[in-house]
């Protein structure tokens, strides 16, 4: 059992507070800060932006990202730092934003990995990431606390997914005033992308005890707090509430593996740009019902941690009101319920199989898979 995390977090509104002490405390005076256009519009970014102002911090920012972020972002990205010769990247944004960012960081100390496509898996990199400061926006990926990252290869039409301990970011934020203006959907599909970390983490084939403590309690705060944090922005406990669950999640998936949700997934994102959390929160409760057989005691636990009411309930009966606690909570956040309502054909889903099952997340699923059953699952769910 292998536990790797981050050095230092801080949480809770206001604690972006701390970045200019800790930059300070570090010796860091010239930051480069990585984040994407709409924070920079919507002035979410500015809150951190502002410290460094403050404290006459030296920065610049690079916000060129795209939702998906491609080989292309970061290298624009390298070349921008290279020029700006900075000693800290801050990330300020959700996944999207912290994966570029420690892909620049990677290839900053470990160039021989210049061509990005190279840090696919699990790459055999000597250097620690340039030191990275990572600033969590939404609540889903936990970008901030884990050792991986995405990168999609627009060429191959395909996702790069990484896996690497040496990037893991030494500190994170999790300031809930940064989050309060995320819109409703965007709070949907990052809270329902949290909810698949902590399930799958919980039923992986790499789980111990450790990580299902994590899991478990990353499951109930997010059942807890993410439809209240929908429907009301401004609630500060239920952005918080997210905020912690989707760290914890992170703690835990990190080390302990993901399944076959993040593999069917990954080439939605890759091949038809969807939004990561809208992918894994439509294809979570068709990969469940898969997977029940092999989880099924983990599945009552799941339903408890949802505020299920299991009195009466046999096995089975158990395992299925996860399944339905988890669509339930899809529908009240209205998340798109089957993939032709978000465009995908059925003569799409062959090539989306073959992609899936050779994703790296797929060898960790609780139960053997094959591309044919990949495809009845995105079958079922089409």
């Amino acid at each position: 059992m292998r536990m790797i995390l981050n050095e230092t977090s801080y949480f809770g509104a206001g604690c972006r507070k701390e970045l200019c002490p800790e930059l300070n405390r570090r010796g860091y005076k010239k930051a480069f800060v990585v984040t994407d256009k709409d924070l920079v519009k919507f002035g979410v970014s500015k809150f951190v932006t502002d410290e460094l102002d403050g404290a006459k911090v030296c920065y610049t920012v690079f916000d060129d990202i795209k939702a998906n972020p491609t080989i292309k972002n970061v290298l624009d990205g390298l070349k921008a730092f290279k020029d700006f010769a900075p000693d800290v990247i801050i990330a300020i944004g959700g996944g999207s934003v912290i994966d570029t960012a420690k892909a620049i960081g990677i290839i900053a100390t470990n160039p021989d990995f210049a061509d990005v496509k190279s840090l696919e898996g699990v790459a055999d990199t000597k250097n620690k990431c340039f030191p990275l400061i990572a600033f969590a926006t939404t609540s889903g990926t936990a970008a901030e606390v884990t050792i991986n990252y995405v990168i999609t290869d627009e060429d191959a039409g395909r996702k790069l997914v990484c896996v690497d301990p040496n990037d893991i970011p030494v500190i994170a934020f999790n300031d809930a005033d940064m989050m309060m203006s995320m819109p409703k959907g965007l709070t949907a599909a990052t809270g329902m992308d949290a909810l698949t970390h902590a399930i799958e983490g919980y039923i992986t084939k790499g789980a111990h005890p450790l990580s299902d403590l994590l899991c478990w309690n990353s499951i109930k705060m997010i059942a807890d707090n993410l439809e209240t944090a929908v429907k009301d922005g401004n609630d500060a406990s239920a952005r918080e509430g997210m905020a912690m669950g989707s760290y914890v999640a992170g703690m835990a998936f990190s080390n302990v593996g993901l399944g076959i949700v993040h593999s069917m997934a990954h080439p939605l994102g890759a091949r038809f740009d969807i939004a990561h959390g809208v992918a894994n929160a439509l294809l979570l409760p068709f990969v469940m019902e898969y997977n029940m057989p092999y989880a099924k005691s983990k599945y009552a636990d799941i339903a408890r941690a949802m505020g299920v009411n299991l009195n009466g309930m046999n096995e089975d009966e158990k395992a299925l009101s996860a399944i339905n606690a988890v669509k339930e909570l899809s529908k009240k956040i209205s998340i798109p319920q089957r993939l032709r309502d978000i465009g995908i054909k059925e003569s799409d889903l062959p090539m989306l199989a073959k992609d899936a099952i050779i994703d790296p997340c797929t060898g960790g699923n609780p139960a053997p898979v094959t591309v044919e059953d990949i495809l009845e699952i995105y079958k079922k769910a089409f």
